[in-house]
């Protein structure tokens, strides 16, 4: 009976320990939830990361809002980026808790149309009035899933008093990526999102910001719990060092004046 229990616990322990080095040698993954307006340089830092450590990135990118409320229903997720001001409302709601936050950026509402294409005249409140009336078609992402410059547009389009012209005849995007295929792909004349977005999707896209009444600058923050695994810290600290900041810039985001 010894022999038997011998042979059988030193099987279990020999199936455990491969177990365990498979699972080193596949890595871990780890699960962000992130606003649109990182995508370009988030998954560039993600690739560097993969290869560097062996642990696999697994992001979901989408308006702040749907980032949000995304990564609050998932615990398996380790990361999140979204605004400032939806992580502190959050954190006041004990739906963020025990967790830190940095910016990472910022970055302005813009205009964005087909590559090659005239260019309107949106430097004034009078100019961008007429370049929505001018355009037969307008995207822009969804106000009711947490889009920013979605939610911001509509204050906009109110206050130039062409709400139902341009509801008439817009789009409601997905989020920012959407927007730009339907700008880049299908040719809508006019697309709303962020100025990070559109530079990432074609920098020959940007039409230029909002005018200064209607300007939008938007920070993204990025928030973890202070448990993360060691594999999220370590992508984390990439992504904070300069050249992940100078990755984010070049794509659009800007460094705040202060972090």
């Amino acid at each position: 009976m010894r022999t038997g229990f011998f042979i059988a616990f030193s099987l279990i322990s020999a199936l455990t320990a491969d177990a365990v080095s498979a699972q080193a040698a596949d890595g871990e993954t780890v699960k962000i939830y992130a606003a649109a307006a990182v995508k370009t340089a988030l998954t560039d830092i993600a690739t560097e990361y993969e290869t560097a450590t062996g642990n696999t990135i697994d992001v979901v990118f989408d308006t702040a809002g749907a980032s949000e409320q995304n990564f609050r229903a998932d615990r398996q997720a380790a990361l999140l980026i979204t605004t400032p001001a939806r992580i502190q409302r959050a954190q006041s709601e004990g739906a963020l808790a025990s967790g830190m936050s940095v910016v990472l950026g910022i970055t302005v509402a813009g205009i964005a149309v087909p590559p090659g294409s005239p260019k309107p005249d949106i430097s004034s409140a009078e100019n961008l009035r007429a370049a929505l009336l001018a355009a037969e078609r307008i995207a822009f992402s969804d106000p009711s899933r947490g889009a920013t410059v979605g939610n911001h547009f509509m204050g906009v389009i109110e206050a130039l008093g062409v709400k139902a012209e341009v509801l008439a005849k817009a789009t409601l995007a997905r989020n920012g990526v959407e927007t730009m295929r339907l700008v880049l792909e299908e040719g809508v004349d006019i697309g709303i999102t962020q100025t990070a977005e559109i530079l990432q999707a074609s920098r020959n896209a940007l039409a230029g910001p909002f005018p200064e009444e209607f300007e939008l600058a938007t920070a993204y923050s990025l928030w973890h719990r202070t448990d993360i695994s060691q594999a999220a810290g370590d992508f984390v600290a990439m992504l904070l060092s300069p050249a992940g900041l100078e990755k984010l810039a070049a794509e659009g985001l800007m460094p705040a004046a202060t972090n």
